[in-house]
């Protein structure tokens, strides 16, 4: 980076006496380090969430997960949109744009988080948890190919 380009947090934490000899890698790699630090932030989230509507509130299994759902794509979308992959647009349909994109993509692994917890859960009657961190490996991986290839594809 050059001193003309703006950092963010994490450069500047990263720019830090000891951190910096780590900063060529971070350089490197910082898409892929900022999702799986935001991706890890959302999976304990979503965990937690998870827990606490089935252990504490007794919430159905496919309610708790849609509940969970909404709350975690609005901190997923703030923080790809922000440090992950620079999704910053000029226009507000531009922003609109985004926004429905990312969305659908999340629709589309929430329908498949789901029917893995339906399937799994409800008709088998495996174990919450572990069907449910299971079903959140599948949905990470899914969602970093959504929304690398089309929600926030840089133009060429």
């Amino acid at each position: 980076m050059d001193n003309t380009e703006k950092k963010d947090i994490f450069d500047r934490i990263m720019s830090l006496p000891v951190l910096n000899i780590f900063e060529p890698f971070y350089k490197k790699y910082k898409e892929a380090l900022m999702y799986l630090f935001f991706g890890g932030l959302t999976f304990f989230l979503s965990i937690f969430l998870f827990w606490f509507m089935d252990s504490v509130m007794h919430l159905n299994e496919l309610v708790n997960n849609t509940i969970d759902w909404i709350i975690c794509v609005a901190f997923q979308f703030f923080t790809n949109r922000t440090w992950v992959f620079d999704g910053k647009v000029d226009t507000k349909k531009d922003f609109l744009k985004q926004a429905g994109s990312f969305t659908a993509g999340r629709l589309f692994t929430l329908i498949v988080e789901n029917l893995l917890i339906f399937i799994f859960i409800t008709l088998m009657g495996f174990p919450k948890m572990p069907v449910k961190l299971g079903a959140t490996f599948v949905v990470i991986v899914l969602n970093y190919i959504i929304s690398k290839l089309i929600v926030f594809k840089k133009k060429d």
